[in-house]
């Protein structure tokens, strides 16, 4: 529970105000003209900041507030029922479920374990390396496969390392270094997925509207990463400063871990079996026509065919809650979308902006645009919104036709903020390692870093190589 205490020692607790400041911030929005935009555009807006102060609060469950989204939007006229249930019917949905259940075999079979003290035995038991485990691991599995499923394959593992460190009741929120592994991860994966064109959603639409090829942007994009994912490490290092010092015994007792395992079970191999064949599925989309989501189900199904899951894991170790929320999240992104109210406010800006403005000007707008509107609206859609206004900007000033569209994409996935906006994060949440605050502290400042570092990335490509982000 979150509580600002000021000079004269008084508390005010968030939870309590959240419902009664989430009301006003609507009013007032609503009270705001908004020339040029529609009724049911401005009701969108209005629920928009009515939303982030109910999620920064925690005024309610994120589940329930996500439920409270769903039935308001026809009350306040933005969208029908029907309409705004369609949050649930994304994609998206069905890769975090099938991510879920492959996760939860992982763990279930021993698989996790016995890879947590494989990797612990090469790499080493301290903190640090640990971190470092968690964010490069999610990071590079992160460039060729979705970095949902990354995260959720690898989360079981970061899991099982924690309390090896010798951390008790991480659920209590109080451990930097459980804060610091679990963050890592999540970080770690949207980092990492900027190395390739199929790292994350973005770039895939980035690259359908410049026809950049696989190649060149590989060539930008891992540089990027690998210093991301370096800055990552060391910030939560630094930010969230571990109480732990490693493992007790060392090296010498994860050996002992790993002897008492035993030899790899059948469910097991047939674990280690159906996720290689997965990932095999991920790597090939552009080849058998498959999509990321689908692959995450099959993935899913194999697993309950073969017997090495069922059902009652599937129950519990998919976190339903976690799903509503992020429908709910993904439902108000569709009503900021089909209201028109998100082309409003791009439009606005742009034009603000003037047709004389830098390339640099208009692209830190863009990335800070991105940035802002991606922490609660889904990434894809905030994508389809912005790079074909990015590629109409560059097309039309004879600039290369990537240099908006690339660091618009990249700027979709520096979610690094809030449980809402990227599944990651919202599973790192749903930890209870580290609450809504703890995430904010971490994310804003390598959101900032991360727009910086992409900046210096693309101009150094537009100064040395610009032929990289053109056709």
């Amino acid at each position: 529970m979150l509580k600002i205490t000021g000079g004269l020692k008084t508390n005010i607790n968030l939870k309590v105000i959240g419902i009664p400041l989430a009301i006003i911030a609507y009013i007032v929005i609503m009270l705001i003209p908004t020339p040029g935009l529609s009724f049911a555009g401005h009701s969108a807006l209005a629920l928009l900041i009515f939303a982030i102060v109910m999620w920064v609060t925690e005024a309610l469950h994120l589940a329930v507030t996500s439920l409270l989204l769903l039935f308001i939007q026809p009350i306040i006229g933005v969208a029908s029922f029907g309409n705004a249930v369609i949050g649930f019917a994304n994609p998206i949905i069905f890769l975090m479920i099938g991510g879920f259940i492959i996760a939860e075999a992982i763990r279930k079979s021993g698989l996790a374990a016995r890879l947590t003290y494989n990797m612990l035995n090469r790499l080493g038991t301290t903190p640090d390396r640990s971190i470092f485990v968690a964010v490069w691991s999610t990071g590079l599995l992160s460039a060729f496969i979705e970095n949902v499923v990354a995260y959720a394959m690898l989360l079981p593992i970061i899991k099982e390392i924690i309390p090896l460190m010798g951390v008790k009741n991480p659920e209590n929120g109080q451990s930097n270094f459980s804060k610091s592994m679990v963050l890592g991860g999540s970080y770690g994966s949207l980092a990492g997925g900027f190395g390739t064109e199929i790292g994350t959603a973005p770039n895939l639409m980035a690259a359908a509207y410049t026809h950049l090829p696989f190649v060149n942007w590989m060539i930008f994009g891992f540089p990027l990463a690998f210093i991301l994912m370096t800055i990552i490490w060391k910030w939560l290092g630094i930010i969230y400063k571990a109480e732990i010092k490693g493992i007790i015994g060392g090296i010498e007792a994860i050996s002992e871990k790993k002897a008492s395992l035993g030899p790899m079970s059948r469910n097991e191999k047939l674990t280690i079996i159906i996720l290689l064949f997965t990932i095999s599925l991920w790597v090939t989309t552009q080849w058998t026509g498959l999509d990321s989501f689908s692959v995450a189900l099959i993935g899913a199904v194999l697993l309950f065919a073969f017997k090495v899951i069922d059902w009652k894991d599937a129950q519990s170790g998919v976190d339903w809650g976690l799903i509503i929320f992020f429908g709910g999240a993904l439902s108000l992104g569709a009503a900021l979308l089909s209201t028109g109210a998100a082309n409003w406010l791009i439009d606005g800006i742009v034009a603000f902006l003037g047709p004389n403005a830098s390339t640099v000007l208009i692209m830190v707008v863009l990335m800070v645009i991105a940035v802002t509107i991606t922490q609660v609206m889904s990434n894809i859609a905030l994508a389809a919104i912005l790079v074909p206004i990015a590629v109409t900007l560059a097309t039309a000033q004879g600039q290369p036709i990537g240099v908006y569209a690339v660091p618009v994409a990249i700027a979709c996935s520096l979610s690094y903020m809030l449980p809402m906006a990227d599944p990651t994060v919202a599973m790192a949440y749903g930890t209870k390692y580290v609450n809504i605050p703890g995430i904010f502290k971490a994310g804003l400042p390598l959101v900032v870093i991360g727009i910086i570092v992409t900046i210096i990335v693309l101009l150094a490509v537009l100064n040395f190589a610009p032929w990289l982000i053109t056709v």
